[in-house]
């Protein structure tokens, strides 16, 4: 397995993981209220920033394990690399057209700040399993 390979394992499961972490948290304070009055902006930015940590602490501790682990990119891996980028920036897309038109609506912050967060979590998790896919099964060729 590639060191790009393991980053991309990295960004995927420390993604997921962080965003079911934020949902649950914020779900477990809902108390009969509606949701958009639920207080969430603590959570949200405290997931956000224990995900930057946990990424970095476990590309730290990857590299721990195997110091000689060649880090060098080749032709394939960033090809990969752009392939799985592309795919993920189309959620960030669907994520600010998303945002402006509810801001225009003029919706609550709380559905505002969550799509965003959303599709950022998703363009995460999609584009880093469409890297781990495409390591495992080969670059298309289009």
């Amino acid at each position: 397995m590639t060191h790009e390979e393991k980053r991309s394992w990295i960004m995927l499961v420390v993604s997921a993981v962080g965003y079911a972490v934020y949902a649950a948290v914020v779900l477990s304070r809902v108390d009969g209220e509606p949701l958009a009055a639920t207080p969430y902006v603590g959570v949200l930015l405290w997931t956000i920033g224990g995900a930057i940590v946990a990424s970095i602490v476990a590309e730290i501790a990857m590299s721990v394990v195997n110091p000689r682990a060649s880090r060098v990119k080749d032709v394939r891996d960033r090809e990969i690399g752009r392939l799985g980028d592309h795919i993920g920036q189309a959620f960030v897309v669907i994520g600010a057209v998303s945002a402006l038109l509810m801001a225009l609506a003029e919706w609550d912050w709380f559905w505002i700040a969550n799509v965003i967060y959303l599709c950022f979590v998703l363009s995460a998790v999609v584009g880093s399993l469409a890297k781990v896919i495409v390591y495992r099964r080969g670059v298309p060729r289009w």
